[in-house]
């Protein structure tokens, strides 16, 4: 079963969910917001993927982290951050069953899933 990370009012998102419904492929959405994330499953992605990719430094919740805590993030710090605010997390993360990606990119979508 596919599974999509992330929250309902991002662009990113809307344009990731809204891919997978014009291609009918059947998923679950996991929303942060609602649901959080478990410390064992981030542990998991930061293992396979890094927690660099995980980290949206990009977005309004890194600019309201401190900048001593950006001056020093690292693996433990950053997981400890993302598992405190979930929305922090880059969006949309994918989990096909066999692997995960994060970000969108409609290319990348086709791809994976053979269109």
């Amino acid at each position: 079963m596919v599974t999509l990370y992330g929250i309902p009012n991002c662009d990113t998102m809307k344009k990731a969910r809204a891919w997978l419904a014009e291609h009918n492929i059947d998923y679950s959405f996991h929303d942060y917001k609602k649901a959080g994330i478990s410390e064992k499953l981030l542990r998991a992605w930061v293992k396979e993927l890094g927690w660099q990719p995980l980290l949206n430094t990009r977005g309004m919740m890194w600019r309201k982290v401190p900048q001593e805590i950006k001056d020093r993030i690292d693996e433990a710090s950053a997981i400890k951050l993302m598992l405190e605010t979930p929305s922090i997390i880059k969006r949309p993360v994918l989990d096909t069953g066999k692997q995960r990606h994060v970000g969108f990119k409609p290319e990348m979508y086709a791809e994976l899933f053979d269109e």
